[in-house]
């Protein structure tokens, strides 16, 4: 079994729901429920890990304050080794106030915080050397790790023989490709959604923007289709291949989900899958995950995953 090191974003998540409008200035509005959850992409994906018996490390930083204990107790608890996770008295833990629909979908308030902050010089590399494995996720909304830092994570995690991957946020400051093209040539999987694929590459088409991709140095190239599924362009695959979504899933909150498809994906790559079974095991992933409250609620054991995907695959 494979190890793998998650790096980058922790989030406490204060959770509205349902939420159908927001409410005019000075006036209020009630909602079923307000609750705290633990998110962010790198976090989530290590506890979905640990769920799905794959050894995870946390690598990232929290501030010392309310939302980051509860967030590395939540660690903890689960089973996730925490001796990369740095506490920043200067800065706040990262949150988010996520407001979710009537029908799933959400929308965020998010202050960046210690993320912002982390820094290559944050990074213990005994941890990293213990570990197979190396996700990043939460590029964007990294602002001293993003860019070059990140590229120089990436190329010396590739000297040290990991196997790399990673995931982006949205860029609400629209830099995209200016960021991440300097990340590609050390990427073994990049793994972005349709929508984020889209500005990066300047493409429409899954196939053409994985070819933008690969020919800046992506090796492999997955991009999460929503729902029409995902797409998977190996390197050595003339084109690429679309994997379609499970049947007979309801969604009740999305929150997490796309973190929840890398979680699938790197969890059967762990233990030396085939491609083809870890995209059908991150579809599956994605969709255990919106069946659920919160980023990992939904996540099951790797056997009960299987029996999941068995149960509602196409």
């Amino acid at each position: 079994m494979k190890k793998i090191a998650c790096v980058g974003l922790l989030v406490a998540d204060v959770m509205a729901a349902p939420v159908a409008a927001t409410p005019e200035k000075g006036q209020l509005m009630q909602v079923q429920a307000i609750t705290v959850h633990n998110g962010g992409n790198a976090m989530t994906a290590a506890l979905n890990l640990n769920t799905l018996g794959v050894p995870s490390y946390m690598v990232g930083k929290v501030g010392d304050d309310l939302f980051g204990r509860f967030l590395r107790e939540r660690l903890e608890a689960s089973g996730v080794d925490t001796r990369g996770l740095k506490i920043d008295p200067a800065h706040q833990t990262s949150a988010s106030v996520v407001l979710s629909s009537p029908d799933g979908e959400r929308s965020f308030l998010h202050c960046v915080g210690a993320n912002g902050d982390l820094s290559i010089e944050d990074i213990d590399w005994e941890i990293i050397k213990e570990t197979d494995l190396v996700f990043v996720t939460g590029s964007f909304l990294m602002d001293r790790f993003d860019g070059k830092e990140t590229a120089d994570f990436l190329k010396k995690c590739r000297e040290l023989g990991k196997t790399t991957f990673l995931d982006v946020c949205w860029d609400a400051k629209g830099q995209w490709g200016k960021v991440l093209d300097q990340c590609l040539p050390y990427l073994d999987y990049f793994m972005p959604s349709i929508d984020e694929a889209r500005l990066i590459a300047d493409r429409n088409e899954p196939e053409e923007i994985a070819d933008v991709f690969m020919k800046k140095g992506a090796k492999n190239v997955i991009i999460k289709l929503g729902g029409k599924g995902s797409f998977l362009r190996l390197a050595d695959w003339s084109e690429g291949k679309v994997f379609p979504v499970l049947k007979g899933i309801t969604a009740v909150d999305t929150t997490g989900a796309g973190d929840s498809f890398c979680s699938g994906f790197l969890a059967a790559f762990a233990r030396d899958e085939a491609p083809e079974q870890c995209m059908r095991l991150a579809n599956t992933t994605g969709a255990m995950c919106v069946t659920q409250k919160g980023a990992t609620t939904g996540i099951k054991s790797y056997d009960e995953t299987i029996n999941f995907m068995e149960e509602h695959q196409c």
